[in-house]
């Protein structure tokens, strides 16, 4: 009987293992073969038009983007950012935070810039369209997460604080938004140090909550993004609805199709 309770553990962790790993593996490799990615000084960041045009559009508006990264890292993460334009604006504001930013003192980086640009040669997607009636107050409550994010003056690739662990921030203290990121969205489960007290809270959606410890191991359960589990930083789930798989790597099958949150909109 113990024999038999030691190899269905045996299985059962392989399986895991394997869960996690192949998809990731599947993704990197897929990458190397099939994109053909130029020298990082070489890559664009033009706008790819998904966007509403600033001046062509008085409405406000908040987009919640995110696109691989550059290299081989891109093929198990993804950078996230969000861009705001107010009412009247004559452009956006993009908030987001930047490894090499860091150097300067803060690698939290807010300022003018094109909302719906390509990362790297990346082309990017939308995670949360807003506009119309009630999205000042929706940038107020951004603008004042963003001053409350409490790791800009630290960066770690893996397992955070990233550029997603921020996002995920921004998502917390503003539900409005909606959020549900991409498992390829790494850092987004990092709420504190290893040991720190900082292991459970609120779902980057909003609609639930999550247990992580150092953004290493974890679980969260919330309506909007579903039911997922990160091991090691790498994160597999179902989200119920819609319906789809969430694989390291690979993302969600099949992506949520951004829904917008205002019926009065211009596109320019």
């Amino acid at each position: 009987m113990a024999q038999v309770t030691d190899v269905r553990a045996r299985s059962a962790v392989a399986w895991l293992v394997l869960l996690f790993t192949l998809p990731a593996l599947l993704s990197i490799v897929a990458r190397a073969l099939f994109f053909q990615q130029p020298h990082w000084s070489e890559s664009s960041h033009e706008s790819t038009g998904l966007a509403p045009t600033a001046e062509t559009t008085p409405e406000p508006v908040v987009q919640v983007y995110a696109a691989r990264t550059w290299g081989a890292r891109g093929g198990v993460a993804v950078h996230t950012w969000i861009a705001t334009k107010r009412a009247g604006a004559s452009g956006y504001t993009r908030f987001e935070v930047i490894g090499w930013r860091l150097r300067s003192g803060s690698a939290l980086v807010v300022g003018p810039g094109t909302a719906d640009a390509e990362w790297f040669s990346n082309m990017p997607w939308l995670l949360a369209d807003s506009r119309g009636e009630g999205v000042e107050a929706v940038i107020d409550k951004i603008e004042a997460a963003v001053a409350s994010y409490p790791h800009s003056r630290a960066y770690r690739m893996w397992p955070g604080p990233n550029s997603n662990t921020f996002v995920a921030h921004i998502g917390r203290a503003v539900p409005e938004l909606g959020l549900d990121l991409p498992p390829t969205a790494i850092g987004k489960d990092y709420l504190g140090g290893l040991g720190g007290s900082a292991v459970f809270g609120r779902a980057p959606s909003g609609t639930g909550y999550q247990l992580s410890l150092g953004g290493v191991v974890g679980v969260l359960v919330a309506l909007r993004e579903g039911i997922e589990v990160n091991l090691l930083g790498l994160v597999a789930g179902v989200r119920l609805w819609p319906l789809a798989i969430k694989l390291p790597g690979l993302g969600a099958w099949p992506r949520y199709a951004t829904a917008r949150k205002a019926e009065n909109r211009n596109d320019g």
